[in-house]
Protein backbone atom coordinates (compact mmCIF):
# COMPACT_ATOMS: atom_id res chain seq x y z
CA UNK A 1 0.00 0.00 0.00
CA UNK A 2 1.55 3.51 -1.19
CA UNK A 3 2.71 5.79 2.64
CA UNK A 4 0.85 8.14 3.59
CA UNK A 5 2.33 11.12 1.61
CA UNK A 6 2.47 9.21 -2.00
CA UNK A 7 -0.26 11.21 -3.62
CA UNK A 8 -0.87 14.89 -3.93
CA UNK A 9 -3.60 16.01 -0.48
CA UNK A 10 -6.16 17.90 -0.05
CA UNK A 11 -6.64 19.31 3.97
CA UNK A 12 -10.30 18.96 5.08
CA UNK A 13 -9.76 22.28 7.49
CA UNK A 14 -9.97 19.72 10.31
CA UNK A 15 -6.85 18.98 12.26
CA UNK A 16 -8.27 16.00 13.95
CA UNK A 17 -9.37 14.49 10.78
CA UNK A 18 -6.36 15.13 8.80
CA UNK A 19 -4.04 13.86 11.36
CA UNK A 20 -6.48 10.29 10.92
CA UNK A 21 -5.56 10.84 7.48
CA UNK A 22 -2.47 11.06 6.96
CA UNK A 23 -2.48 14.43 5.83
CA UNK A 24 -6.21 15.31 4.31
CA UNK A 25 -7.93 13.29 1.34
CA UNK A 26 -6.68 12.83 -2.37
CA UNK A 27 -7.34 15.06 -4.78
CA UNK A 28 -9.64 14.23 -7.23
CA UNK A 29 -12.03 11.45 -5.38
CA UNK A 30 -14.99 11.09 -4.17
CA UNK A 31 -15.75 10.88 -0.64
CA UNK A 32 -19.05 9.60 1.07
CA UNK A 33 -19.68 11.36 4.48
CA UNK A 34 -22.23 9.02 6.33
CA UNK A 35 -24.17 9.88 9.76
CA UNK A 36 -27.50 9.91 11.58
CA UNK A 37 -29.23 13.56 11.67
CA UNK A 38 -27.50 15.86 13.85
CA UNK A 39 -24.08 13.71 13.51
CA UNK A 40 -22.36 16.68 12.23
CA UNK A 41 -22.27 16.22 8.56
CA UNK A 42 -22.75 19.42 7.09
CA UNK A 43 -20.62 21.10 9.42
CA UNK A 44 -17.77 18.51 8.66
CA UNK A 45 -18.73 19.69 5.41
CA UNK A 46 -18.62 23.30 5.35
CA UNK A 47 -15.25 22.80 6.79
CA UNK A 48 -13.72 21.20 4.13
CA UNK A 49 -15.16 24.13 2.26
CA UNK A 50 -14.40 27.09 3.94
CA UNK A 51 -10.65 25.40 4.05
CA UNK A 52 -10.77 25.83 -0.05
CA UNK A 53 -12.00 29.36 0.24
CA UNK A 54 -8.78 30.28 2.62
CA UNK A 55 -6.65 28.37 0.18
CA UNK A 56 -8.14 30.24 -2.92
CA UNK A 57 -10.13 27.62 -4.71
CA UNK A 58 -13.71 28.09 -6.03
CA UNK A 59 -16.32 25.69 -4.13
CA UNK A 60 -19.52 24.34 -4.13
CA UNK A 61 -22.11 23.27 -2.49
CA UNK A 62 -25.45 21.57 -3.45
CA UNK A 63 -28.40 21.19 -1.35
CA UNK A 64 -31.04 18.81 -2.18
CA UNK A 65 -32.43 19.04 1.73
CA UNK A 66 -32.08 22.50 3.31
CA UNK A 67 -32.44 26.07 2.35
CA UNK A 68 -30.04 28.83 2.02
CA UNK A 69 -31.57 30.31 5.27
CA UNK A 70 -31.41 27.58 6.96
CA UNK A 71 -27.62 27.18 5.82
CA UNK A 72 -26.46 30.50 6.62
CA UNK A 73 -28.13 30.06 9.89
CA UNK A 74 -25.97 27.19 10.60
CA UNK A 75 -23.14 29.33 9.64
CA UNK A 76 -23.90 32.28 11.91
CA UNK A 77 -24.12 29.68 15.01
CA UNK A 78 -20.22 28.89 14.55
CA UNK A 79 -19.07 32.31 13.37
CA UNK A 80 -18.45 31.38 9.76
CA UNK A 81 -18.45 34.01 6.99
CA UNK A 82 -19.39 32.02 3.74
CA UNK A 83 -18.26 34.49 1.37
CA UNK A 84 -16.17 32.48 -1.74
CA UNK A 85 -18.92 29.83 -1.13
CA UNK A 86 -21.37 28.88 -3.96
CA UNK A 87 -24.20 27.64 -2.71
CA UNK A 88 -27.23 25.89 -5.05
CA UNK A 89 -30.67 24.82 -4.29
CA UNK A 90 -32.17 21.80 -5.76
CA UNK A 91 -34.79 21.48 -3.85
CA UNK A 92 -39.01 21.22 -5.04
CA UNK A 93 -40.03 24.58 -5.55
CA UNK A 94 -43.58 25.42 -3.27
CA UNK A 95 -45.17 25.24 -6.80
CA UNK A 96 -44.61 21.59 -7.11
CA UNK A 97 -46.93 21.24 -4.59
CA UNK A 98 -49.95 22.37 -6.40
CA UNK A 99 -52.69 19.90 -7.78
CA UNK A 100 -51.76 20.27 -11.18
CA UNK A 101 -48.11 19.90 -10.50
CA UNK A 102 -48.17 16.13 -9.60
CA UNK A 103 -47.48 13.15 -11.86
CA UNK A 104 -49.69 11.54 -12.96
CA UNK A 105 -48.36 9.58 -16.40
CA UNK A 106 -44.40 10.06 -15.39
CA UNK A 107 -42.82 8.73 -12.30
CA UNK A 108 -40.73 11.34 -10.83
CA UNK A 109 -37.64 9.30 -11.02
CA UNK A 110 -38.46 9.86 -15.22
CA UNK A 111 -38.82 13.78 -14.83
CA UNK A 112 -37.12 15.06 -11.55
CA UNK A 113 -33.88 13.09 -10.94
CA UNK A 114 -33.08 13.84 -14.37
CA UNK A 115 -33.49 17.73 -14.48
CA UNK A 116 -31.53 17.20 -10.73
CA UNK A 117 -28.58 15.33 -12.19
CA UNK A 118 -28.65 17.93 -15.63
CA UNK A 119 -28.40 20.90 -12.96
CA UNK A 120 -25.67 19.70 -11.04
CA UNK A 121 -23.35 18.94 -14.50
CA UNK A 122 -24.30 22.45 -15.71
CA UNK A 123 -23.32 23.94 -12.34
CA UNK A 124 -20.21 22.28 -12.17
CA UNK A 125 -18.89 22.65 -15.86
CA UNK A 126 -19.81 26.68 -15.67
CA UNK A 127 -18.26 26.92 -12.11
CA UNK A 128 -15.19 24.27 -12.51
CA UNK A 129 -14.78 23.72 -8.25
CA UNK A 130 -11.81 22.61 -7.02
CA UNK A 131 -13.85 21.47 -3.90
CA UNK A 132 -17.50 19.57 -3.82
CA UNK A 133 -20.42 19.16 -1.53
CA UNK A 134 -23.76 17.50 -1.90
CA UNK A 135 -25.80 17.36 0.64
CA UNK A 136 -27.97 14.85 1.07
CA UNK A 137 -27.84 11.47 -0.78
CA UNK A 138 -31.03 10.28 0.75
CA UNK A 139 -33.06 12.50 -2.01
CA UNK A 140 -30.99 11.25 -5.18
CA UNK A 141 -32.19 7.74 -3.46
CA UNK A 142 -35.62 8.29 -3.23
CA UNK A 143 -36.44 9.87 -6.66
CA UNK A 144 -33.82 7.23 -8.23
CA UNK A 145 -36.59 4.33 -7.68
CA UNK A 146 -34.85 1.48 -7.87
CA UNK A 147 -30.32 0.62 -6.37
CA UNK A 148 -29.86 0.18 -10.06
CA UNK A 149 -30.84 3.17 -11.29
CA UNK A 150 -29.39 4.64 -8.14
CA UNK A 151 -26.12 3.09 -8.50
CA UNK A 152 -25.42 3.68 -12.02
CA UNK A 153 -26.24 8.05 -11.14
CA UNK A 154 -23.91 7.67 -8.51
CA UNK A 155 -21.29 6.39 -11.03
CA UNK A 156 -21.57 8.81 -13.63
CA UNK A 157 -21.60 11.55 -11.31
CA UNK A 158 -18.30 10.12 -9.63
CA UNK A 159 -16.89 9.65 -13.63
CA UNK A 160 -18.12 12.76 -14.56
CA UNK A 161 -16.22 14.68 -11.48
CA UNK A 162 -12.91 13.02 -11.84
CA UNK A 163 -13.14 14.37 -15.46
CA UNK A 164 -13.42 18.18 -13.82
CA UNK A 165 -10.38 17.69 -11.84
CA UNK A 166 -12.92 18.11 -8.73
CA UNK A 167 -12.61 16.49 -4.97
CA UNK A 168 -16.00 15.87 -3.79
CA UNK A 169 -18.12 14.99 -0.43
CA UNK A 170 -21.70 13.57 -0.49
CA UNK A 171 -23.47 13.27 2.44
CA UNK A 172 -25.90 10.86 3.48
CA UNK A 173 -27.91 10.91 6.41
CA UNK A 174 -29.31 7.41 6.99
CA UNK A 175 -32.41 7.42 6.80
CA UNK A 176 -33.24 4.73 4.76
CA UNK A 177 -34.97 1.52 6.77
CA UNK A 178 -31.76 -0.45 5.64
CA UNK A 179 -28.35 0.37 5.37
CA UNK A 180 -27.77 0.61 1.99
CA UNK A 181 -23.73 -0.04 0.94
CA UNK A 182 -24.23 1.40 -2.76
CA UNK A 183 -22.25 4.10 -2.39
CA UNK A 184 -19.65 3.31 -0.35
CA UNK A 185 -18.62 0.62 -2.49
CA UNK A 186 -18.22 3.43 -5.69
CA UNK A 187 -16.12 5.81 -2.71
CA UNK A 188 -12.91 6.53 -2.79
CA UNK A 189 -13.25 7.01 0.98
CA UNK A 190 -16.06 6.45 3.34
CA UNK A 191 -16.30 8.52 7.05
CA UNK A 192 -18.52 7.19 9.48
CA UNK A 193 -19.96 9.74 12.13
CA UNK A 194 -21.98 8.22 14.90
CA UNK A 195 -23.52 9.72 18.30
CA UNK A 196 -25.09 7.18 20.84
CA UNK A 197 -26.98 8.11 23.83
CA UNK A 198 -25.34 7.22 27.01
CA UNK A 199 -26.81 5.67 30.22
CA UNK A 200 -26.30 8.96 31.24
CA UNK A 201 -24.63 12.40 30.65
CA UNK A 202 -24.57 13.80 27.38
CA UNK A 203 -24.06 12.14 24.17
CA UNK A 204 -21.15 10.37 22.89
CA UNK A 205 -19.95 11.02 19.12
CA UNK A 206 -17.27 9.28 17.43
CA UNK A 207 -16.09 8.96 14.09
CA UNK A 208 -14.10 6.17 12.10
CA UNK A 209 -12.82 6.45 8.90
CA UNK A 210 -14.27 2.61 7.50
CA UNK A 211 -12.58 3.04 3.91
CA UNK A 212 -9.96 5.10 2.13
CA UNK A 213 -8.23 3.23 -0.87
CA UNK A 214 -4.64 3.48 -1.25
CA UNK A 215 -3.93 5.46 1.67
CA UNK A 216 -2.78 4.48 5.07
CA UNK A 217 -5.09 5.89 8.04
CA UNK A 218 -5.44 5.94 11.57
CA UNK A 219 -8.20 3.01 12.32
CA UNK A 220 -10.54 2.52 15.15
CA UNK A 221 -13.03 5.25 16.87
CA UNK A 222 -12.17 8.07 17.74
CA UNK A 223 -13.79 10.75 19.75
CA UNK A 224 -15.19 14.47 18.86
CA UNK A 225 -17.43 17.24 20.03
CA UNK A 226 -19.39 19.65 17.65
CA UNK A 227 -18.48 22.94 19.31
CA UNK A 228 -19.09 26.57 17.80
CA UNK A 229 -16.59 27.13 15.05
CA UNK A 230 -17.15 23.07 13.75
CA UNK A 231 -15.78 19.22 14.73
CA UNK A 232 -13.06 18.87 17.46
CA UNK A 233 -11.97 15.70 16.53
CA UNK A 234 -9.21 13.92 19.22
CA UNK A 235 -7.43 11.21 17.38
CA UNK A 236 -7.22 7.62 19.24
CA UNK A 237 -3.80 7.58 20.44
CA UNK A 238 -1.55 4.80 19.58
CA UNK A 239 1.22 4.40 22.38
CA UNK A 240 3.58 3.06 19.75
CA UNK A 241 3.35 6.69 18.49
CA UNK A 242 4.68 8.30 21.20
CA UNK A 243 7.60 6.30 22.64
CA UNK A 244 10.58 8.06 24.01
CA UNK A 245 13.84 7.66 25.60
CA UNK A 246 13.17 7.25 29.88
CA UNK A 247 15.23 9.15 32.37
CA UNK A 248 16.25 6.39 35.03
CA UNK A 249 16.94 8.37 37.80
CA UNK A 250 15.12 9.17 40.82
CA UNK A 251 12.38 11.39 41.85
CA UNK A 252 13.28 12.24 45.85
CA UNK A 253 10.26 13.37 48.52
CA UNK A 254 12.03 15.42 49.94
CA UNK A 255 11.65 13.42 53.12
CA UNK A 256 15.19 12.11 54.29
CA UNK A 257 14.01 9.18 56.07
CA UNK A 258 11.52 8.09 52.77
CA UNK A 259 14.00 8.26 50.74
CA UNK A 260 16.26 6.25 52.44
CA UNK A 261 14.23 3.46 52.84
CA UNK A 262 13.54 4.21 48.57
CA UNK A 263 17.07 3.95 47.49
CA UNK A 264 16.95 8.01 46.71
CA UNK A 265 13.48 7.68 45.69
CA UNK A 266 11.06 6.85 42.70
CA UNK A 267 12.74 5.46 39.86
CA UNK A 268 11.53 7.95 37.05
CA UNK A 269 8.90 6.28 34.46
CA UNK A 270 7.40 3.62 36.96
CA UNK A 271 4.14 3.42 38.62
CA UNK A 272 4.19 2.70 42.74
CA UNK A 273 0.67 2.41 44.88
CA UNK A 274 0.47 3.22 48.18
CA UNK A 275 -1.32 0.96 50.03
CA UNK A 276 -2.67 1.54 53.63
CA UNK A 277 -5.88 2.25 55.72
CA UNK A 278 -7.48 5.66 55.82
CA UNK A 279 -5.43 8.16 57.71
CA UNK A 280 -1.88 6.00 57.81
CA UNK A 281 -0.50 9.71 55.45
CA UNK A 282 -1.28 8.28 51.41
CA UNK A 283 -2.19 11.21 50.36
CA UNK A 284 0.45 13.25 52.78
CA UNK A 285 3.05 11.23 50.74
CA UNK A 286 2.15 11.73 47.47
CA UNK A 287 1.62 15.20 48.15
CA UNK A 288 5.22 15.33 49.40
CA UNK A 289 6.43 13.58 45.89
CA UNK A 290 4.13 16.51 43.57
CA UNK A 291 5.40 19.76 45.91
CA UNK A 292 9.35 18.34 45.83
CA UNK A 293 8.91 17.67 42.23
CA UNK A 294 6.94 20.90 41.38
CA UNK A 295 10.08 22.95 43.52
CA UNK A 296 12.55 21.35 40.92
CA UNK A 297 10.89 22.03 37.70
CA UNK A 298 9.02 19.39 37.12
CA UNK A 299 5.40 19.11 35.48
CA UNK A 300 3.29 17.93 37.83
CA UNK A 301 -0.52 16.61 37.85
CA UNK A 302 -2.91 15.45 40.82
CA UNK A 303 -5.96 13.79 39.75
CA UNK A 304 -7.92 13.59 42.56
CA UNK A 305 -11.66 11.96 43.29
CA UNK A 306 -12.25 11.44 46.72
CA UNK A 307 -11.40 14.42 48.61
CA UNK A 308 -11.28 18.11 47.81
CA UNK A 309 -8.48 20.38 46.39
CA UNK A 310 -8.77 22.92 49.63
CA UNK A 311 -8.29 19.72 51.75
CA UNK A 312 -5.16 18.22 49.74
CA UNK A 313 -3.51 21.67 49.61
CA UNK A 314 -3.65 21.66 53.42
CA UNK A 315 -1.96 17.94 53.36
CA UNK A 316 0.95 19.51 51.13
CA UNK A 317 1.25 22.44 53.27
Amino acid sequence: MPTAGASPRVGTGNEGLDDILGGGLLVDRLYLIEGSPGSGKTTLAFQFLLEGVHRGETVLHFTLSESTEEIQAMATSHGWSLDGVTIRELMPSSGSLAPGEQYTVFHPSEVELSETTRRILEEVKRDRPARLVIDSLSELRLLSGDPLRYRRQILALKQFFAGQRCTVLVLDDLTTSERDLQVQSIAHGAIMLQQTQTSFGTLRRRLSVTKLRGSDFRTGSHDYAIRRGGLEIYPRLVAAEHRHESRRDRLPSGLPGLDTLMGGGLERGTSTLLVGASGTGKSSIAARFAVQAAAQGERVALFIFDTVAAALASVAA
